[in-house]
C-alpha cells in the first residue's frame, strides 16, 4: 500500500534517526515518481527530515530555512499526508514546535511523526527490528559519525 522507499525513510526516521539517510531515501523516490515537482509531499518529508539534520548538530540558519520551506508545502500536502498515514493536523504542529524551539535556540530533541496507520506502524517497526535498530529511541548525541554524517558523504 504505501512505496518502499517511503517505509525506509520512516524506519530511518524513527530508528537509525539518520535523517542524512532520509534525505537520501527518499530523494531517489521523489526523482521517480514526482522529479521536478518541488512542491511534492516527498519534498516536504526530505525537508523536515534535513531541518532535523541541521537542528541536531546546532546549524540552526540551515534548520529554520529548511522547516520553513516544510511549513510552506503543507497546505497543499495535507490530504497527501493523511493519505501517507500521517495525521497531518498533528504533523503541522510538530512542525510548528520545530520552528518554535530552533527559533528560541532549544537544545534538538527527537520526535516521532505521528503516523496513525497501525499497518504502516507495523511495517516500520518490523523493518527496523529486521535492521536490529530500536524503534523510538532518541538520537545518540554522542554518535558524531551521525551527527556530522555529510562530511563523510561521497556522491559517487
Amino acid at each position: 500500500m504505501y512505496p518502499k522507499y517511503y517505509i525506509e525513510f520512516l524506519a530511518h526516521f524513527h530508528g537509525t534517526r539518520d535523517y542524512f539517510e532520509c534525505h537520501e531515501v527518499l530523494e531517489e523516490y521523489w526523482k521517480e515518481v514526482e522529479a521536478g515537482c518541488r512542491n511534492s509531499v516527498w519534498v516536504l518529508f526530505i525537508q523536515f527530515a534535513v531541518s532535523l539534520y541541521h537542528y541536531r548538530r546546532g546549524n540552526l540558519k540551515g534548520a529554520f530555512i529548511l522547516i520553513n520551506k516544510a511549513i510552506e508545502k503543507l497546505a497543499s500536502n495535507y490530504e497527501r499526508i493523511y493519505s501517507l498515514g500521517i495525521d497531518a493536523q498533528e504533523f503541522q504542529k510538530l512542525a510548528f514546535s520545530i520552528k518554535n524551539n530552533i527559533e528560541r535556540n532549544k537544545p534538538y530533541k527527537s520526535v516521532m511523526l505521528p503516523i496513525n496507520d497501525p499497518e504502516l506502524l507495523n511495517n516500520v517497526q518490523m523493518l527496523c527490528m529486521n535492521w536490529n535498530v530500536p524503534y523510538g529511541q532518541p538520537s545518540d548525541l554522542n554518535h558524531e559519525e551521525l551527527i556530522h554524517r555529510h562530511k563523510k558523504w561521497n556522491r559517487t
